[in-house]
């Protein structure tokens, strides 16, 4: 049986799984109109996971993704955190502010959160994706032997075939379009930066699993590209920010249709791991990426100073992760805009 066929879709498309834009309430709009919806949980605990999974259940009876980041645990260093405090002083003293005096990891990993496992085992969401690498075999035969659909990022070909071999089901070909966090397994590894469709089309080619492009798609007309060249669903996140069940703030929104959107980056600077963003205050940054913290302990910083900006007014230094294709945004309904993708699809075929 086909993947689109397992899942039960009625459109080949996946909404991205956003940490902290999407939200249940997009995630169920979205399956509810014939394709699947996400959820990210990577930057919760198991209480919110809980409750974000049983939200969607309670509002769809159709199949959902949760999200994972899988990370490699970061590397303290307690100098090189101190020298990245003292780079970002001068602007936490122009917002009023304090840098913190210590930095600490935003979030874990998968890798090591038996506890997330062992919920995600009990509530057994229909589909399960992963970012940043893979968990280890155990858990990925735990999460198999309950049902669960599997689906992992890749950048690459070489994470491809570990994707291929740990037993996952579908693999999600990230192109350098994409909004938000690279998904490579090594953020230390040279990255190729190949785009969604040389990549979508080298996965299809050199791998035997359904293929899922992702990476600057915003129309139907993108979505029929990908399908052309093999893949077997597209999957979209920028072009889901601007709906109202989105979880992007005002000036997330008002900055998406703004001259940012022609101007994304991708940058170190924010979390300590590669993300492509709206061009803003915190992207022009000049500090340079070889003193940034490891990620997910650098994004405590850059959380710090978000809020400490946003306190007196100045919005340019939120993680207002997007596309290449952002300019493409149309704000609707969810299920609008689900409906509107599906008609353009069926025109571009």
């Amino acid at each position: 049986m086909s993947l689109i066929a397992r899942l039960g879709l009625e459109v080949p498309l996946v909404q991205a799984p956003m940490a902290g834009t999407s939200t249940p309430e997009m995630a169920a709009a979205v399956s509810n109109a014939g394709a699947l919806g996400s959820i990210a949980v990577g930057a919760t605990d198991v209480a919110g996971a809980r409750a974000m999974i049983e939200a969607v259940r309670a509002a769809t009876a159709r199949p959902f993704n949760v999200n994972l980041f899988v990370h490699r645990p970061p590397v303290p260093d307690a100098m090189r955190e101190a020298r990245w405090i003292d780079a970002l002083r001068s602007l936490f003293v122009e917002f009023g502010a304090e840098p913190p005096q210590a930095l600490q990891p935003a979030y874990g990993s998968f890798v090591d959160d038996a506890a997330m496992l062992d919920l995600l085992v009990k509530l057994a969401p229909p589909v399960v994706s992963f970012h940043f690498g893979l968990p280890g075999a155990d858990a990925i035969a735990a999460l198999r032997a309950r049902g669960i659909v599997l689906l992992a990022t890749a950048t690459n070909l070489d994470e491809a075939r570990a994707i291929e071999a740990a037993g996952i089901d579908a693999i999600v070909a990230q192109g350098i379009e994409a909004g938000g966090h690279r998904g490579m397994f090594d953020p230390a590894a040279p990255d190729a930066q190949l785009g969604v469709m040389p990549l979508g089309r080298l996965l299809v080619r050199e791998s035997t699993l359904p293929v899922i492009a992702a990476g600057g798609i915003m129309d139907g007309a993108g979505i029929a590209a990908a399908l052309s060249l093999g893949a077997v669903a597209a999957q979209l996140g920028t072009a889901f920010v601007a709906c109202p069940e989105s979880a992007a703030d005002d000036a997330y929104r008002a900055a998406l249709a703004g001259p940012g959107g022609y101007a994304t980056t991708l940058t170190p600077l924010i979390s300590g791991r590669p993300a492509r963003a709206l061009a803003n205050r915190f992207t022009a940054l000049a500090l340079g990426g070889g003193r940034v913290p490891d990620y997910p302990i650098a994004y405590h910083a850059g959380k710090a100073l978000n809020a400490a900006a946003k306190a007196r007014g100045e919005h340019g230094f939120g993680a207002q992760w997007a596309g290449q294709g952002a300019p493409l945004s149309r704000a609707m309904p969810a299920a609008e805009l689900v409906a509107v993708l599906r008609a353009e699809l069926a025109a571009a075929r």
